[in-house]
């Protein structure tokens, strides 16, 4: 949904000021919006009250966090990333090279098929960067959600993004009022035909609580789909695609609110229901359908991964919660207890394997005073090279030369170094750390603004790094907060994109590829291909990435122009649905990507 027009908003500020709002003392709990039954309902009715009382408290928002104050603060972001950034060579350490406002937080991001990035989130209820911006505990019409479509090719002003409300829902929450579907805090991941599965999101109240909600998102028809509602509400869940094609879904806190996670697991869509494979193949009002076995994580968000063996790995945010699941026989075994203690929101990636899909994870972040990463290999864990400094809320990428990418971070939640609600962050949080071919970290140049909780980034097919999220940060350093664009984005050139020309990718077979079977694709510098790589797209939230994959192509010759590749052995390798294809060089630089989809019926 767009923000307030500015004239609008200062004619808010002029009703703030004739109902004499003060702007000192403890803000209106946000329910209060909700449950508004004093003279103004009596007058102009419980909705345009409710719509009143929002207004208002964004007008305090903006009177107690000026817009003067959010200006310095990113002045001062930009320049401290100059001045940081002045001593990374561009060729070893790459470079951040645009910031641009954004309609939409990116809470939620995903990349779609079609080259667009799909962000959403929610309505935010408050515009002062030192209090909850989002509607957790807000009950009725103000606990709504939005999503945004950014297409990288219409470049970065307001025209390259297009709104995509999510459809309007009557949420079980005593007040059944219509609202944009509060699908924040789901889980999600992608269908075999480019589709992203969305499932959960928050009713409201009792530190949010769990929503039934399950939608897909259509890239080609650019719109919403709503499907059955699931088993049980899922607030904070995770959601895995697996070698047949359908998604797993587990934990998140339960419709009863914050404490109650469930450990029912499900699956998208239910046996005896297609796995959507064509474009045309829309799921609507399909029914998930409840497992067997449980998962009784007791925090929210655990990874999940679907690796080599078929099987799906769920690494919990407790170190005694480490389980496989084998979802065709839905039954659950244990694995052994990691190293580490509990860890909140960090990074999880299935490390490239080759040309087999991975067999191994690497566990980091969650923790701020352990710097040291975990890798889970053969049921196994053991103890690898640390990062340079312990953060939590960071992203960790695999890039097309198959290095790892580390971006974004805190101190804890909400918490940048100098206490909970303080946009001030310690500059380290915004370097990023690569890692090479042999394990090893290296810090390298910072982004422009601090980003933590909710912050995501992905991996563009043109190669560059594009981040955004943390919805504090971003109204923190808002460069006009009443202008409809309530977030940012920031684009990152990897060092691959410093080390000379650029390979070419001319043309790719337009229909499903078989898993285990060649093809060609034509290139005017196959000469100089050395490597040719597929890297599924992410779709990412709150430091969990289950889509991320990473594998190598056999090349099988070349003739001219054209050059003989073979796709992954098997659709547990590589699970159906699309990847990028990536060529590179002798020096690791690679081409821009074409899209392929993997698997047939």
């Amino acid at each position: 949904m767009s923000r307030t027009p500015r004239s609008a908003v200062l004619s808010v500020l002029a009703l703030a000021a004739a109902l004499a709002v003060p702007t000192a003392g403890p803000p209106a709990p946000a329910r209060a919006a909700v449950h508004h039954t004093g003279d103004e309902a009596a007058v102009l009715g419980e909705d345009h009250a409710r719509a009143h009382a929002r207004l208002r408290r964004a007008a305090q928002g903006t009177q107690r966090y000026p817009q003067a104050r959010r200006t310095a603060s990113l002045a001062s972001l930009e320049e401290s990333q100059r001045r940081t950034n002045a001593r990374f060579e561009a060729a070893r350490f790459g470079r951040f090279t645009q910031f641009f406002p954004s309609p939409d937080f990116g809470v939620h991001v995903a990349l779609l098929p079609t080259g667009k990035v799909l962000l959403f989130s929610f309505e935010r209820v408050e515009a002062d960067p030192t209090k909850e911006t989002g509607p957790t505990n807000t009950v009725g019409r103000t606990n709504a959600g939005r999503a945004w479509l950014w297409d990288p090719a219409e470049g970065t002003g307001a025209r390259a993004f297009r709104n995509v409300p999510p459809p309007v829902v009557l949420m079980p929450d005593g007040t059944y009022s219509p609202r944009p579907a509060p699908f924040f805090c789901a889980g999600h991941s992608y269908l075999p035909n480019g589709m992203v599965g969305v499932f959960g999101g928050n009713v409201g109240g009792k530190g949010g609580s769990g929503a039934k909600l399950s939608f897909v998102f259509d890239p080609w028809t650019e719109k919403w789909f709503r499907n059955r509602d699931m088993a049980v509400g899922r607030w904070y869940p995770s959601v895995v695609t697996g070698a047949d094609g359908r998604q797993i879904i587990m934990s998140g806190q339960s419709e009863r609110g914050t404490g109650t996670p469930t450990p029912v697991v499900e699956r998208f869509p239910a046996l005896g229901h297609r796995v959507p494979w064509r474009p045309y193949d829309i799921p609507a009002g399909v029914p998930a359908e409840r497992l067997r076995s449980q998962a009784p994580f007791r925090n929210d968000y655990p990874h999940l991964f679907s690796l080599r063996d078929g099987m799906v790995y769920g690494l919990g945010r407790d170190a005694d919660q480490q389980w496989i699941f084998d979802p065709a026989k839905d039954v659950r075994a244990e694995l052994p207890r990691r190293p580490a203690d509990f860890r909140g929101y960090g990074s999880a990636v299935p490390l490239p394997a080759g040309f087999r899909g991975p067999d191994s994870v690497l566990v980091l972040g969650g923790d701020p005073r352990d710097p040291h990463t975990y890798r889970l290999s053969g049921g196994r864990w053991t103890t690898e090279e640390p990062r340079a400094f312990g953060r939590t809320q960071d992203g960790t990428l695999i890039l097309p030369d198959g290095t790892l990418l580390t971006v974004n971070g805190a101190l804890d939640t909400r918490d940048y170094g100098h206490g909970p609600f303080n946009p001030t962050a310690d500059l380290k949080y915004r370097q990023i750390e690569v890692r090479d071919a042999r394990g090893g970290w290296k810090l390298g140049p910072a982004q422009r603004l601090p980003r933590g909780y909710h912050s995501n980034a992905l991996v563009l097919p043109d190669g560059r790094m594009m981040v955004t999220g943390d919805e504090l940060q971003q109204i923190a350093n808002d460069p006009d907060i009443d202008d409809g664009m309530d977030g940012s984005i920031e684009l990152y050139e990897p060092a691959y994109l410093h080390r000379g020309a650029r390979p070419a990718l001319d043309r790719v077979p337009a229909g499903d590829l078989r898993h285990d079977s060649g093809f060609e694709v034509t290139s005017s510098t196959a000469k100089d291909v050395k490597r040719a790589v597929l890297l599924a797209p992410t779709t990412v939230t709150h430091s969990v990435n289950t889509s991320q994959r990473h594998l190598d192509l056999r090349l099988t010759g070349v003739q001219g122009d054209r050059i003989g590749l073979r796709t992954p052995p098997g659709a547990a390798d590589a699970p159906p649905g699309y990847y990028m294809l990536f060529l590179l060089d002798a020096k690791g630089v690679p081409s821009t990507a074409k899209w392929i989809k993997l698997g047939a019926r």
